[in-house]
């Protein structure tokens, strides 16, 4: 039995991923990660982010999010990542601090099996712009069988979504 930790408060968020205890191989975590400077504020950023009602429209890998946007929230989430096919998800909110971070954990089955924390942080950087970060650490037993799929199709998502944010947020912020 191993106890897997992983915070990323240094360059990647005050977030801390505990994936309680996993019967498993220490494979059976994965990462993904990915990052983007954005101009504009974390204000405009986070807006954007937030209004899961819009994400239709310009989100290319989260197609469709409701619920409760505060800790403890229960969440929709359906996504498609590129190449693949779509899910939906019922993950719970374990932080929403306003125009700094979003992070939810969904489950798939019983918890150690199939576990996915997924954080979203904004930081403030040089010019008013926004450095986004994306990042989902993976843990449960089922972790090594879809590796391959997490870094050919997850990943892919997250960069689309993140080039889809900038743009639209960058836009706004010209129009304003």
């Amino acid at each position: 039995m191993y106890h897997v930790l992983c915070c990323f408060r240094s360059s990647w968020a005050r977030a801390c991923v505990d994936a309680t205890r996993i019967e498993a191989h220490p494979s059976a975590m994965k990462e993904l990660r990915t990052e983007i400077a954005i101009a504009a504020s974390p204000e405009a950023v986070w807006a954007i982010l937030t209004n899961f009602v819009a994400f239709p429209q310009w989100n290319p890998f989260i197609k469709e999010a409701s619920g409760e946007q505060k800790v403890g929230g229960k969440l929709r989430i359906h996504i498609v990542p590129p190449g693949g096919k779509g899910m939906v998800f019922k993950p719970t909110l374990l932080a929403f601090e306003t125009n700094r971070e979003l992070r939810w954990l969904g489950r798939l089955g019983v918890p150690g099996l199939f576990d996915g924390e997924h954080c979203f942080t904004l930081e403030p950087i040089e010019g008013g712009q926004t450095r986004l970060r994306q990042c989902e650490v993976f843990t449960g037993v089922l972790v090594p069988l879809f590796a391959r799929s997490l870094d050919d199709g997850t990943k892919k998502g997250f960069e689309a979504m993140n080039l889809a944010l900038k743009a639209r947020a960058e836009k706004k912020a010209v129009s304003t």
